[in-house]
C-alpha cells in the first residue's frame, strides 16, 4: 500500500525549511497535481491533510470529482484549455490556473453558475517563448490583466508559468524572476494580486526563493506516472 503522509509531510517541511533560510515572508500552498492519479490515491493524501488538487484533464477531473463529492476538496484547474471546455471548468472548480487569452477568459466568466463565488483566476505566463506551451507573452500581459478583472465572474489573482525545464538552478532562478519581474509590474500598475503559481518537483524550492505563493507538486508527492508520454512532460505540469 502507497503511504501519501511520508512524503506529503516531507515536502510540507522543506517548504518552511525553504522560506526560513531564504527568509521568504509569503504564505506557500502546496497544490498537489493528482493527473493520471486514482481517485482512491487521492483520498489517502485528503487523509493525510491534503486539500487542493490540481488536475490538467477535465474528463478525469470530472470522474473523480463524482468518486469524491463526500470530500471537501479545492479543484485548480492547470491544464490548457480548449473552448469547448469552458463551461465545465467554470461549473467545477474553484480555481484556473492556465488563462492566457482574452476569448477563454470571457467564456469561463459567461457560464460561471451565478451561485458560485467568483472563479479565482491565474494568467498563464510563458516566459520561455516555447511554441509547444501556452501562456500570454509578457508584452501582452497588462492588456490581458485588464481584461479579466472587468468580467465580474472572474477574481485575477496572479500569475502562472512553467518555464524552460532544466536543472540548473542558475537557470531556473533567471526564469523565475523573470515572472517574479513581471508580478510586480502588474503590482505597480495598480493591480491587486497575491499568487504566483510557479515552481514543480523539481525546481519548488528555488520557485519560493523568487516568491511562489502556489507551488505544483505531483511525481514528489505520488511518484512517478506511468503511462506519460514525452509531450505529457514537457508541456503539462509536474
Amino acid at each position: 500500500m502507497t503511504t501519501i503522509s511520508n512524503p506529503l509531510q516531507d515536502i510540507l517541511a522543506t517548504i518552511e525549511l525553504t522560506k526560513t533560510n531564504a527568509n521568504c515572508p509569503q504564505q506557500v500552498t502546496l497544490l498537489a497535481v493528482s493527473k493520471a492519479q486514482s481517485a482512491s490515491m487521492m483520498r489517502e493524501a485528503y487523509t493525510a491533510g491534503q486539500t487542493k488538487f490540481g488536475e490538467n484533464y477535465l474528463q478525469e477531473a470530472l470522474e473523480k470529482q463524482t468518486e469524491l463529492t463526500d470530500l471537501a476538496i479545492e479543484w485548480h484547474f492547470i491544464g490548457p484549455i480548449q473552448s469547448n471546455k469552458t463551461q465545465a471548468i467554470a461549473q467545477h472548480f474553484s480555481w484556473v490556473h492556465s488563462v492566457d487569452r482574452l476569448k477563454i477568459a470571457q467564456r469561463l466568466n459567461d457560464t460561471r453558475p451565478k451561485n458560485l463565488p467568483p472563479l479565482q483566476i491565474c494568467i498563464q505566463l510563458n516566459i520561455s517563448n516555447e511554441v509547444s506551451k501556452g501562456g500570454v507573452a509578457p508584452q501582452d500581459l497588462e492588456e490581458l490583466a485588464s481584461n479579466i478583472v472587468s468580467l465580474p465572474q472572474l477574481k485575477l489573482r496572479g500569475l502562472m508559468a512553467i518555464p524552460a525545464p532544466t536543472n540548473n538552478v542558475h537557470e531556473q532562478r533567471a526564469q523565475f524572476k523573470q515572472v517574479r519581474e513581471c508580478y510586480d509590474a502588474l503590482l505597480a500598475k495598480g493591480f491587486v494580486l497575491d499568487t504566483l503559481s510557479i515552481g514543480m518537483s523539481g525546481d519548488y524550492k528555488v520557485a519560493i526563493e523568487q516568491g511562489a505563493t502556489i507551488v505544483r507538486i505531483g511525481s514528489a508527492l505520488f511518484g512517478s506516472r506511468l503511462g506519460l508520454t514525452k509531450k505529457d512532460t514537457v508541456t503539462n505540469e509536474d
